[in-house]
Protein backbone atom coordinates (compact mmCIF):
# COMPACT_ATOMS: atom_id res chain seq x y z
CA UNK A 1 0.00 0.00 0.00
CA UNK A 2 1.43 3.38 -0.94
CA UNK A 3 1.17 6.81 0.66
CA UNK A 4 -1.17 9.34 -0.90
CA UNK A 5 0.70 12.10 -2.72
CA UNK A 6 -0.78 14.81 -0.46
CA UNK A 7 0.70 13.12 2.63
CA UNK A 8 4.26 12.86 1.36
CA UNK A 9 6.78 15.26 2.87
CA UNK A 10 8.26 17.60 0.28
CA UNK A 11 11.99 18.16 0.22
CA UNK A 12 12.86 15.36 2.62
CA UNK A 13 16.22 14.75 0.95
CA UNK A 14 17.35 18.36 0.97
CA UNK A 15 17.89 18.77 4.72
CA UNK A 16 21.11 18.51 6.68
CA UNK A 17 22.24 14.93 7.25
CA UNK A 18 23.40 13.97 10.72
CA UNK A 19 25.08 10.70 9.70
CA UNK A 20 28.25 10.50 7.63
CA UNK A 21 29.47 7.70 5.42
CA UNK A 22 32.80 6.07 6.23
CA UNK A 23 34.50 8.00 3.42
CA UNK A 24 33.24 11.31 4.80
CA UNK A 25 34.37 10.40 8.33
CA UNK A 26 37.83 9.42 7.08
CA UNK A 27 38.17 12.70 5.18
CA UNK A 28 37.22 14.69 8.30
CA UNK A 29 39.63 12.70 10.49
CA UNK A 30 42.46 13.12 7.97
CA UNK A 31 41.86 16.86 7.89
CA UNK A 32 42.12 17.04 11.70
CA UNK A 33 45.17 14.74 11.72
CA UNK A 34 43.38 12.13 13.85
CA UNK A 35 43.68 9.23 11.36
CA UNK A 36 46.30 7.76 9.05
CA UNK A 37 45.85 4.89 6.55
CA UNK A 38 48.10 2.64 8.66
CA UNK A 39 45.55 2.69 11.50
CA UNK A 40 42.86 0.89 9.47
CA UNK A 41 39.17 1.66 9.18
CA UNK A 42 37.74 -0.26 12.12
CA UNK A 43 37.15 1.44 15.46
CA UNK A 44 37.07 4.97 14.08
CA UNK A 45 36.52 7.79 16.58
CA UNK A 46 33.30 9.78 16.48
CA UNK A 47 33.14 12.85 14.27
CA UNK A 48 30.75 15.74 14.84
CA UNK A 49 28.73 16.95 11.90
CA UNK A 50 28.68 20.59 10.92
CA UNK A 51 25.79 22.57 12.31
CA UNK A 52 24.22 25.64 10.83
CA UNK A 53 25.57 28.87 12.29
CA UNK A 54 22.97 31.38 13.40
CA UNK A 55 23.83 34.88 12.25
CA UNK A 56 22.35 38.22 13.11
CA UNK A 57 19.81 39.60 10.69
CA UNK A 58 20.82 42.58 8.61
CA UNK A 59 19.24 45.88 9.53
CA UNK A 60 16.62 47.24 7.22
CA UNK A 61 17.40 50.19 4.97
CA UNK A 62 14.85 52.34 6.80
CA UNK A 63 16.86 52.08 10.01
CA UNK A 64 20.04 53.09 8.19
CA UNK A 65 18.34 56.00 6.41
CA UNK A 66 16.97 57.33 9.73
CA UNK A 67 20.44 57.22 11.27
CA UNK A 68 21.93 59.13 8.32
CA UNK A 69 19.30 61.85 8.57
CA UNK A 70 20.11 62.57 12.22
Amino acid sequence: MSIHSSLKASGTGSGQRNVWTRVERLAALKKDGRWTPEEGVTGLPKVRTKFKVVTKKKKKKKDEDEKKDK
